[in-house]
């Protein structure tokens, strides 16, 4: 088997959205997000230099909203080469509420988004692009909002991706109004989590979509799987080792969570910069919790970067 090469250059793959999010005193602020986008953005953070770049695949319109998506892209040091734009479509858009103890509700408007185009013909932008990177990283929301045919084609690329030295890594990410069925969620999921080099599930969204009642359950799926390293996150408790079962030390704790937004966004984007910074796994789930903490006690998916020091 091919051994796996340093990983120097990164590639998120998925929807990148309009966000209209109200604050404390009801006016609306529109930012640029999405679970993908904002590990991206989190990881650009925490790997700076050029020589790291990371890019993002997704497809946009030619509209005001996709051009201020790109200049979004551009301020935070995103490589925007990969996007495919269609000039008969437009990004999605959502709409965000927070309740008093942080959590979330949503309302979705991206039946017909650009993003849902990706990797379909006809198209500039095709999987062979995973050529150019070291790790690709995408969610079950990429999955959800794709075609099935082009699930299968980037399974099958995927899988090549690997057998050459690439890493790839997946996150669950349930959100049960963009899939089909439940039954049709759970098998492209877990034919994703078969592929995975790093999983990054979160144990609710995994009980949520399987039907488990307990963590065990989780990992022993997962396990079946040939899952065999990664975090399985689970909020306060703190993330534990898909390796060895283990949690790590000098986890950060929450005095109150502001906005769970990008909680696991941020996780994932803390644990794969410190594991492509030959960081130990444990090192990395420590990193990638204390990230999350940090954005957690701030309002919005993308905190001011002078408050994510670690």
């Amino acid at each position: 088997m091919t051994s796996k090469r340093s990983i120097r250059r990164q590639a998120c793959i998925g929807e990148v959205m309009i966000e209209l999010a109200s604050d404390p005193q009801g006016q609306i602020r529109l930012g640029i997000a999405g679970d993908t986008y904002n590990t991206a953005v989190y990881l650009k953070r925490l790997l700076p230099n050029a020589d790291t770049p990371v890019s993002y695949l997704t497809a946009l319109g030619a509209d005001r909203f996709s051009a201020r998506i790109l200049a979004d892209m551009a301020a935070h040091g995103i490589d925007a080469t990969h996007i495919e734009q269609r000039a008969d479509k437009s990004p999605g858009l959502y709409a965000i509420d927070t309740d008093e103890a942080g959590e979330r509700s949503f309302t979705y408007w991206r039946s017909d988004s650009a993003a849902r185009t990706l990797f379909s013909a006809p198209c500039k932008v095709t999987p062979d692009v995973l050529d150019q990177f070291d790790l690709v990283y995408l969610s079950a929301i990429t999955l959800a909002v794709l075609p099935v045919s082009v699930r299968v084609l980037l399974a099958e690329r995927i899988d090549r991706f690997r057998a050459a030295g690439g890493w790839f890594a997946f996150d669950s990410n349930y959100r049960p109004t963009l899939w089909e069925d439940c039954d049709t969620a759970r098998d492209w999921t877990m034919r994703y989590w078969s592929l995975a080099d790093l999983a990054l599930p979160s144990v609710d969204d995994e009980m949520a979509l399987f039907g488990e009642s307990s963590e065990d359950a989780v990992l022993a799926r997962l396990a079946a799987a040939g899952v065999t390293r990664g975090a399985l996150k689970r909020g306060a408790e703190g993330p534990l080792s898909l390796a060895d079962r283990t949690v790590p030390d000098g986890l950060a704790r929450v005095a109150r969570v502001i906005d769970s937004t990008a909680a696991g966004d941020s996780f994932n984007a803390g644990y794969l910069a410190a594991i492509a910074s030959g960081c130990s796994d444990h090192e990395a789930m420590r990193r990638g919790h204390n990230l999350a903490a940090r954005v957690i006690a701030h309002r919005g998916a993308i905190i001011p970067i002078d408050a994510m020091a670690l």
